[in-house]
């Protein structure tokens, strides 16, 4: 079945991944940018003051898009260049950046899809507590409306917080982010309080532009058991799944945690649930982040070094999650029937509670370098693009809505505490020079937007 006519083609970046100018124009200070400069935090002592120049490319770079045929770009707004320290005090440099980057994509018959919230939180926020205080939601409503207010008339599709589990778990959990806490109090908080923040934004978007389309953006992973007749791996399955991905399903479209959830993390949740948390708003669409599956094997000690994050304090007991087969840079497994029966799974499970779906990230780190014929012959990429949008296909022809697909990432950028280290991009950047250079999986993509994915090579996917 091929995608649907108006199925929209997009690319995606984030802010502190691309812009640079960092200190330019009255920007502040993000969470990014301190954890950045503490030693040892980010390979090679890398950071985002300069990335890929979009601040002042950004023309060079939607003319890019425009050439491959691109039909959405997802960008995110940067907090702090439209409020430097996260108050009601505005920088209207920023404003004016946004304004002059949207109406370029416009201009190129690019829809500007805004993601409000995409990890670099201003530092003063996290000076109170960030995202573990309660603090954090009158702060981060106020600017949703702001955004909406000022580009609504423009961006009609808003993603409000970007993989809230990521930024919760790694940020406070683990510290492997930004800020760099390592709580399970604070983690679980942070989470709660995204769930809040997006009903909140929600309605905030929506009281100044009726008429915007408003959804969550989550990062999602199944987990693949060893062996289903081993008690414990499935009990680990599940609570890898309550906490990764149902936390927010349930709290988002039903307006409630499980029972699982509840039990897992008791008091430490139920206390930070006010009345009125988990009101259920009537998301228009649901963005859906994948990149793997996550295997769940025998149990292992607490010490086990490739152990599974975070079930071992959860469950009372650690399981063996070493990724095997083929890896990507990133060390991740490439697991494309993953995607399509996670789309179909929330078709099924959740049937009209849930909007239409956009994957609005899917993408692989390979580091293809510029041959001796100055092209960049990515072709692990273009195989890893085209198996995992067969899987779409094959959802889509299952039932499930899905509208969209936005590959991640259109450049090689600043890959968080990977530094440059890991390059995701369709187009190569040198970051010495900054010059962009199209990666034959570029061109593949630019093919597949033209045809409607027609071109895509037609191979087996294992699927469930």
């Amino acid at each position: 079945m091929p995608f649907p006519k108006d199925f929209l083609w997009g690319v995606a970046t984030a802010a502190y991944q691309v812009e640079g100018a960092a200190q330019t124009d009255g920007r502040g200070a993000s969470i990014w940018d301190t954890f950045s400069a503490t030693p040892g935090k980010v390979a090679n002592g890398d950071n985002g003051l300069i990335a890929n120049d979009h601040y002042h490319r950004y023309l060079e770079d939607i003319q890019i898009m425009k050439d491959m045929g691109v039909k959405a770009y997802r960008f995110s707004i940067s907090w702090t260049r439209l409020f430097p320290n996260g108050d009601d005090v505005r920088e209207e440099r920023g404003f004016d950046f946004y304004d002059r980057l949207i109406d370029a994509l416009v201009s190129a018959g690019i829809e500007p899809v805004a993601t409000i919230y995409h990890w670099d939180l201003p530092q003063p926020l996290e000076d109170i507590g960030g995202w573990a205080n309660r603090a954090i939601l009158e702060p981060f409503e106020n600017y949703a409306r702001a955004v909406a207010e000022a580009f609504g008339d423009r961006v009609s599709r808003f993603a409000t917080i970007n993989e809230p589990w990521v930024m919760s778990w790694l940020g406070y959990g683990s510290g492997v982010h930004a800020p760099g806490e390592t709580s399970f109090d604070k983690a679980i908080a942070a989470s709660h309080h995204t769930v809040v923040a997006h009903n909140r934004a929600y309605k905030a978007i929506k009281s100044v532009r009726p008429n915007a389309l408003v959804g969550p953006v989550l990062s999602q992973s199944q987990p693949d058991v060893d062996d289903i007749s081993d008690p414990k791996q499935l009990e680990a399955a599940a609570i890898f799944d309550a906490f990764t991905n149902l936390f927010w399903m349930d709290g988002l479209f039903k307006g409630e945690y499980s029972q699982r959830v509840l039990s897992l993390y008791g008091d430490r949740l139920s206390k930070l649930i006010h009345e009125g948390d988990l009101e259920v708003v009537k998301n228009d669409w649901l963005g859906v982040n994948f990149y793997f599956n996550t295997r769940i094997g025998h149990e292992v000690s607490a010490d086990h070094p490739s152990r599974a994050r975070f079930i071992d304090e959860l469950a009372g007991f650690a399981v063996e999650s070493q990724a095997v087969g083929t890896l990507t840079d990133m060390g991740w497994p490439i697991t494309p029937y993953g995607l399509g029966d996670l789309l179909v799974r929330w078709t099924r499970e959740y049937g009209d509670l849930i909007p239409p779906m956009f994957v609005t990230e899917n993408g692989v780190a390979y580091d293809d370098a510029l041959s001796m014929d100055g092209l960049i012959h990515d072709d692990r990429r273009v195989s890893y693009l085209n198996d995992h949008l067969l899987s779409i296909e094959s959802a889509i022809s299952r039932g499930a809505d899905v509208r969209g697909y936005f590959q991640w990432s259109l450049m090689d950028n600043f890959e968080w505490a990977e530094g440059f280290n890991k390059r995701f991009g369709i187009v190569h950047v040198d970051f010495d020079t900054q010059v962009r250079t199209v990666k034959e999986s570029g061109k593949w993509y630019a093919k597949v937007i033209e045809t409607n994915g027609e071109c895509l090579t037609k191979r087996f996917v294992k699927f469930s």
